[in-house]
């Protein structure tokens, strides 16, 4: 059952309030004063605060309601707190709202509007709690990854790319080859990099190609090395990508492009870690950890005969998945901060805009735009119209609408009252709320 704690220093109202409360099953504590009211917090785990606004017969100001209130946000910041008050206090209790009391209920007070306060506010409560422990667990498990592991200075707050990391960790130490899938832009390499540095070879080297730079006539003798001679202007023998990473990782990236003959050798290397070289017949022997990526679509590169189904199945040992950007939003504003140059900060309207792009390009793109605004900014706090983005540009020509009437009483009722929640609904901040009430002429009670 949830609690709820009543400081109120009149017998009948705590007693009221008491009764209306267990007939809804929740339970309910009593303080008579301020100072007793402080000290059953210090002792007992309570979801709410509903506390009288005076203490004091002989005085109507409301100054001990608002030393109690202060006391509890400064003790318990996160404890809503529900204020009842005579007609004479409802000038401090609207202050306090504003300081952030949870709502202010006239007495005598109508038991449906305050059960429907008080229920809103546990949902709240509640939902705040499983959210609090959830971060906590993502801080913990964050933790422990970055106690255990190289994760290279990635950047990163999204549940998906914690999963991926995980995974990637998970993975790492063991020789059988990863193929990192995931649209161009999402960091490929940069897991390719984590997954050599947590490995059994990451002292050797960490030797990258990207497949898909080069030439089809070149990538055999990229991969593994040519003797003089083996084509037009190879004067003297090279050294392949597969020796230069011999005791370490080879990470290919755009494995897809490969070359058919490529591919058969690939396969080999794979099975035996013996080949030769492009244009020779002497087999040559290699240990080397094999990671692969693409953004194709392999399987139908198999249907169409461009890609070979044995070859997938060697690199598919154990595949991760990246998600694109679009997918791990927490990521965004993280990773725009990251590239920010050191002096340069986001304004609010540049983070609501960053967080509306779609980012078809991924981190590449991010980085880019924020690389780019950060340049071209006359000042230091980075606005929505440094950014070359559509969503900066709907931002830049369209002033925000403000809710009307009909659309700001409805979330009153949708929310109970509660001030607070409606203001978050409607997208506004309390003070913002509180304006445009005042100038529709909308009672704040």
């Amino acid at each position: 059952m949830p609690t709820i704690l009543v400081i109120d220093d009149n017998p009948s109202v705590a007693t009221a309030l008491d009764l209306l409360f267990s007939l809804h099953d929740i339970n309910t504590l009593r303080a008579e004063s301020p100072q007793a009211g402080l000290a059953l917090l210090q002792r007992e785990p309570v979801d709410l605060v509903v506390q009288d606004m005076n203490f004091h017969a002989d005085t109507t100001s409301g100054e001990e309601g608002v030393a109690l209130f202060n006391a509890i946000r400064a003790q318990h910041p996160d404890l809503p707190v529900i204020l009842l008050t005579a007609w004479t206090h409802l000038e401090s209790a609207v202050e306090l709202v504003k300081a952030g009391a949870a709502d202010y209920l006239a007495k005598p007070w109508d038991d449906p509007k305050l059960l429907a306060t008080v229920n809103n506010l546990l949902e709240l409560s509640q939902a705040r709690r499983e959210l609090t422990r959830h971060r906590s667990g993502e801080c913990r498990r964050r933790s422990e990854l970055m106690r255990d592991y190289d994760l290279r200075g990635l950047v990163y707050a999204d549940a998906a790319s914690e999963r991926a990391l995980s995974l990637a960790c998970q993975v790492a130490r063991s020789e059988l080859p990863v193929l990192i899938t995931g649209p161009n832009g999402v960091g490929k390499e940069k897991f390719a990099e984590i997954l050599h540095a947590n490995s059994s070879v990451r002292n050797g080297p960490f030797v990258a190609v990207n497949c898909g730079a080069l030439p089809s006539e070149l990538i055999e003798a990229e991969l593994f090395g040519a003797e003089a001679g083996a084509y037009t202007g190879a004067n003297k023998a090279r050294e392949g990508k597969f020796e230069a990473a011999d005791g370490g990782t080879l990470f290919l990236d755009e494995i897809g492009t490969l070359t058919p003959a490529g591919q058969i050798k690939l396969l080999r290397v794979l099975e035996t870690g013996r080949f030769e070289r492009l244009g020779g017949n002497r087999e040559r022997h290699v240990k080397v950890r094999v990671i692969s990526a693409t953004n194709a679509d392999l399987p139908a590169l198999i249907r169409n005969g461009q890609f070979r189904e044995d070859l997938l199945y060697r690199l598919n040992a154990i595949e991760l998945k990246l998600p694109p950007l679009a997918e791990r939003p927490d990521d965004i504003l993280p990773l725009a901060r990251h590239f920010l140059p050191e002096g340069k900060r986001l304004g609010d309207d540049a983070e609501r805009v960053l967080l509306r792009h779609a980012w078809p390009g991924n981190v590449r793109e991010l980085r880019n735009a924020v690389q780019r605004a950060a340049l071209l900014s006359r000042g230091d706090l980075l606005q929505a119209s440094d950014f070359d983005l559509p969503a900066a540009a709907a931002s830049a020509i369209s002033p925000a609408e403000e809710p009307d009437r009909d659309t700001i009483e409805a979330a009153l009722e949708r929310n109970g009252g509660v001030l607070a929640q409606a203001a978050a609904e409607l997208g506004l901040s309390r003070q913002a709320l509180y304006r445009r009430l005042d100038r529709l002429g909308i009672r704040r009670d």
